[in-house]
């Protein structure tokens, strides 16, 4: 299982938050970014943030919490992430938004609050390159794991196989040791305050890695 760090909530500085979880052998960084629209906090804008993820030498997983991507995706491209994640609720047309982040190499996610159903995105999923599945509401760190979620991950699991698929899916939202166990199953495991508001950030990992 992979893991990617969520600094949404930590017990230090931004910047010594990020230079922490570059020290580990986390696979991702991921990022939130907020508009205060989509979600109610405004959080990560471009202008603010720059300049420390261009430090980073972890992949860069950048989830757009935004009712208006476009101008996210032009920005946030520049630093040349692994992941652009976009919401399955906004209004714009997904497809195209798809294959805009396409076309600068960066693959896409498509992510699912928890009352949004996986149906909302089956004709999306032979063109994207993750799903991810939000296990609490979005905007907040720090947030209890909703195991609501679950039966997300077998469905989308078992789509793949029909299809032949080529997604990861990755969870996010409450991931620590007690949640751990219900996410067994995924590629990608989010986690946030659990690792970031710890004094050892590497040995969190080590447990959410080995996890039974």
């Amino acid at each position: 299982m992979k893991i990617s760090v969520s600094y949404l909530k930590s017990k230090y500085t931004i910047k010594t938050t990020l230079n922490k979880i570059d020290l580990t052998d986390a696979d991702y960084l991921h990022v939130d970014v907020m508009d205060g629209r989509f979600v109610p906090r405004k959080k990560n804008q471009y202008i603010e943030i720059k300049d420390y993820l261009k430090e980073i030498k972890k992949e860069l997983d950048i989830h757009l919490m935004v009712e208006d991507p476009l101008k996210y995706i032009l920005d946030y491209k520049n630093l040349k992430p692994t992941y652009i994640t976009i919401q399955s609720e906004i209004k714009h047309d997904l497809k195209d938004l798809i294959y805009m982040i396409k076309s600068y190499g960066i693959k896409v996610g498509i992510a699912l609050n928890p009352l949004t159903s996986i149906e909302k995105i089956e004709d999306y999923l032979k063109d994207i390159d993750q799903v991810l599945i939000l296990s609490v509401n979005p905007g907040a760190g720090g947030q209890s794991f909703k195991k609501s979620v679950i039966y997300k991950i077998e469905i989308l699991k078992k789509l793949r196989e029909e299809n032949g698929y080529h997604y990861e899916i990755s969870v996010d939202g409450g991931v620590n040791i007690e949640t751990r166990k219900y996410i067994k199953d995924v590629d990608i495991a989010v986690s946030g305050s659990y690792i970031c508001e710890s004094d050892n950030f590497q040995e969190k990992i080590n447990i959410l890695r080995n996890v039974k």
